[in-house]
């Protein structure tokens, strides 16, 4: 067992388990408890990042201003905008370590469900190799995978006889929107950004707005397709774990990039008639 197993793969498979053990044996209620276990862990982390989103949409107006007086000159406009988040106790790069451990997790959890959640009689000989003595299965022992319609060892994607390729389920579908509505709240400057960029001669402004609307669509078509090989079950982690990161990031900083849908849906008129 290397180091990566001991670490990472070998106590998210105990992890995952545990909760299997606590949530009557129930695959599905046992991911969707532990990604809401993992996000409450990685919470703390993920503050100073919110914190930091909240402080740049309140100083967006300032960094506009500090685009049009440098509009000429990017070396000055840059290390304005360094000494104004130094003002204002702002790090942009607050949130990369919870997104570089997201990503890990989720390489982790990959490889916990193709090498030991794989169905079948062996299924308890390979989930044992990894649990610790008080977590291991009874020999002969089988893990039940099934949860709704999905065996969730397998991709949720619809096998179509004339389509030479698999298209995505109702799971990866949700699980992809999701994923969109997070991107969405989690980016509040685009349109901002975008007119600024409009009104400034420097290309690198156009692209750099440009690279922040497309990632928007970009995570979401990148679920899809790697969701496409991936097991069901993860579908149901990336499901959860980023309607949690939309909520929280909705409490901080408010609907973000999706500010505009709201109010032409009429839903942000409504909200505070309700208040």
């Amino acid at each position: 067992m290397n180091i990566f197993e001991v670490l990472l793969i070998q106590p998210l498979a105990n992890g995952l388990m545990l909760f299997y053990n606590l949530l009557f044996d129930n695959l599905g209620f046992a991911i969707i408890g532990f990604t809401i276990f993992l996000r409450v862990l990685l919470t703390p982390l993920n503050t100073p990042y919110l914190k930091s989103m909240k402080k740049m949409r309140e100083i967006a107006p300032n960094v506009e201003k500090l685009k049009k007086k440098y509009k000429n000159d990017k070396v000055k406009f840059t290390k304005a905008q360094a000494d104004l988040y130094k003002e204002k106790g702002i790090n942009p790069g607050a949130g990369c370590i919870p997104y570089l451990l997201q990503i890990v997790v989720l390489i982790a959890l990959f490889n916990v469900f193709t090498r030991t959640l794989a169905g079948g009689a062996d299924t308890t000989a390979a989930i044992n190799e990894l649990l610790y003595p008080f977590l291991k299965l009874a020999p002969g022992e089988i893990v039940n995978t099934q949860f709704l319609w999905l065996d969730l060892t397998e991709p949720n994607t619809i096998n179509i006889p004339a389509l030479p390729f698999p298209l995505p389920g109702a799971l990866l579908i949700v699980a992809a929107a999701i994923q969109f509505i997070s991107a969405k709240i989690t980016a509040p400057y685009a349109e901002a950004q975008d007119r600024v960029a409009k009104s400034t001669p420097q290309k690198s402004d156009d692209m750099q707005a440009t690279i922040q609307k497309s990632m928007i669509y970009t995570f979401p078509a990148i679920t899809i397709i790697i969701g496409l090989r991936f097991p069901a079950g993860l579908a149901i982690y990336w499901l959860v774990f980023s309607a949690i990161q939309a909520y929280q990031q909705y409490r901080s900083t408010g609907w973000g990039g999706l500010t505009p849908w709201m109010n032409r849906a009429g839903l942000l008129k409504s909200e505070k008639q309700s208040k």
